[in-house]
This record gives structure tokens, sequence and C-alpha cells, in this order.
């Protein structure tokens, strides 16, 4: 378990699963779960600068298969592995 993220929408025309976070300091994949619905979806997690309190960034897909909100900031918890 790396730890719980705030997560908004990315770059919607971006494809695939991933997760831009200050989490991480390599890119690696990763499981994003939203403990609101129990859902969860592996993803590619990319490193970006902040602190680890910061918030992350989601793709489109990867928001959907979660069941979080496109418009709404979701916490999620981020672990390694798939």
């Amino acid at each position: 378990q790396l730890g719980s993220t705030v997560a908004s929408l990315g770059n919607a025309t971006e494809p695939g699963l991933w997760l831009k976070t200050p989490l991480v300091k390599t890119e690696m994949q990763g499981r994003v779960t939203n403990p609101a619905t129990g859902k969860s979806s592996t993803a590619t997690l990319l490193p970006i600068a902040g602190s680890a309190s910061a918030g992350s960034r989601m793709s489109l897909a990867a928001l959907r298969l979660i069941g979080a909100s496109l418009t709404d900031l979701t916490t999620v918890n981020v672990s390694t592995g798939g």
C-alpha cells in the first residue's frame, strides 16, 4: 500500500489506465481502489512532482472503472502490483 490520494480527472484525451501521482518516484504497475464503491482497477502509476499529500490525476477510463465521479475529487487507495 503506497497510501491514499485525492484524484481528479486528468487529460481526458490521453488513453489508457493511469494515475499520475506524487506517491511514486518511478513508473510502475499498480492498483487503484475507490473505498466508496469498493471497485478497483489496475493502472500505470506515473510520477509527478509534489509532496505525497498533493493531489493526483487519473485517466478517464480508470475513473469510470472504479465508479468515481468525473467532476468530483475522489479519494483513492493506491498500491503496487496488479
